[in-house]
């Protein structure tokens, strides 16, 4: 068995919740290892719905370890109500949740200069302070969980911090300023809370794989919003990419055997930046409410095209996924014919591989295959065989461009809505 990596091959939203919610069953720890709770997993389970942002998607089965590990930034108040949300529908929070200690902390000064930020440049962020708090970091002016249990360091902190953001929010944005005690009242509060949940993540992490536990590494976004292999600058602000397991849960990349990318069988994007195969169609409009492509975040409606596979590509070699899982196939259903994206057209010259240069993407034209649709109903079917022929062929298609062999499909949201063709684990 061993370990196993859930990332996203496309501008995130790709249904990563459902497939770690699935495999979640033969693993020991799930373990978050970047972002914060601008994310957004959806787990379908009976009839209820979950949507979480900052806990693992494994939090929903009983007797598993839930690990927020160092990558991630913590917003604690978003965390205590996602905590207190998931108790109410009758989930177990206890013994079951970790935060690493070396997890950095939003603070309120991260929202208030990102909401303000974004009025000034759109970049289409969440506005729950993940940039800044990452720029905090890595200018090494960053709070971190471990400083919540003490409080003459946190408070140091806090005032050091606000001597520059004040300045900046009076005098740059021209808002009003934040006051340093009510910001270490608020915190010291987060503290009595969340203390019982925090550790050394990485010894718990390397402990359980030396021990031949199951461990799955749930990835937040997708690869196309990478810091460093993005649609930069209209990326989020760390590392979705495999890679990042190694800096963000602390772990050796020769401690990851299998490394799952989560396509979505269309392509979808949220907020700006360049998107080749976006539909303003009505193809676009159905898409996205046959899908139902709203951010489960903030709400907003996601662009819709079709499959990108030049950029799921990229994804895959950046990745190095040792197999796919695709998602959301029956949304499919009721076309007549299906594009599939195998290259981009800029001026004269044709990219086989995805361009670097943010302008060149905006600027190019998807080269299309065509295939047949199945006008048939895939939802629900568990079974490879009970497929459509032409459904069959689409995810031929794929695998044949991408030289990877899909692993997993799921036909609908719930949790037993999935084709298992061989096992990630």
């Amino acid at each position: 068995m061993g370990t196993v990596a859930i990332i996203g091959a496309q501008w995130g939203d790709e249904g990563k919740g459902k497939i770690v919610d699935f495999l979640t069953e033969k693993c020991d720890y799930v373990v978050r290892f970047q972002g914060g709770c601008n994310a957004g997993h959806t787990v379908v389970v009976g009839d209820e719905k979950y949507v979480l942002h900052l806990i693992p998607s494994g939090i929903l089965y009983k007797n598993k370890k839930c690990i927020i590990g160092n990558g991630v930034v913590l917003d604690p108040a978003a965390l205590l109500k996602e905590i207190e949300t998931l108790k109410d529908k009758g989930v177990e929070i206890n013994e079951n949740l970790y935060i690493a200690k070396n997890c950095h902390l939003i603070m309120p000064y991260h929202i208030v200069l990102e909401e303000e930020a974004e009025k000034r440049k759109k970049i289409g962020t969440t506005k729950r302070g993940i940039g800044p708090c990452y720029t905090d970091k890595i200018a090494r002016a960053g709070i971190r969980v471990v400083d919540l249990l003490f409080p003459e360091i946190l408070r140091s902190k806090i005032k050091a911090n606000l001597e520059l953001v004040n300045f900046v929010l009076e005098n740059f944005y021209k808002t009003n300023t934040l006051d340093e005690e009510n910001i270490f009242s608020q915190y010291m509060e987060y503290a009595e809370k969340l203390r019982k949940y925090i550790i050394d993540a990485d010894i718990i992490i390397n402990d359980a794989i030396d021990k031949g536990k199951n461990i799955l590494f749930e990835g937040a976004q997708g690869t196309l919003l990478d810091i460093d292999h993005g649609t930069y600058p209209y990326v989020t602000s760390s590392n979705t990419v495999a890679g990042g397991i190694c800096t963000g849960a602390g772990v050796s990349p020769k401690k990851i055997n299998n490394i799952l990318g989560v396509v979505k069988a269309y392509t979808t994007r949220v907020g700006e930046g360049p998107f080749p195969t976006e539909l303003r169609d009505e193809v676009g409009v159905y898409l996205r409410e046959k899908g139902g492509e709203y951010g489960a975040t903030t709400g907003r409606p996601r662009r819709c095209g079709w499959l990108d596979l030049v950029a799921v590509k990229h994804s895959l070699r950046i990745n190095g996924f040792t197999g796919i899982a695709i998602t959301k196939l029956d949304v499919l259903d009721e076309f007549e014919k299906l594009k599939v994206c195998v290259g981009y057209k800029c001026g004269e010259e044709i990219f086989h591989d995805f361009p670097k240069e943010i302008e060149i993407l905006k600027n190019c034209e998807p080269i299309y295959e065509e295939l047949p649709g199945w006008k048939e109903k895939t939802k629900g079917i568990r079974d490879y065989d009970k497929l459509p022929k032409n459904a069959k062929e689409y995810l031929s298609f794929i695998e044949d461009f991408l030289k990877v062999k899909i692993q997993l499909i799921s036909t609908g949201m719930k949790r037993d809505e999935i084709i298992v063709r061989e096992f990630p684990l």
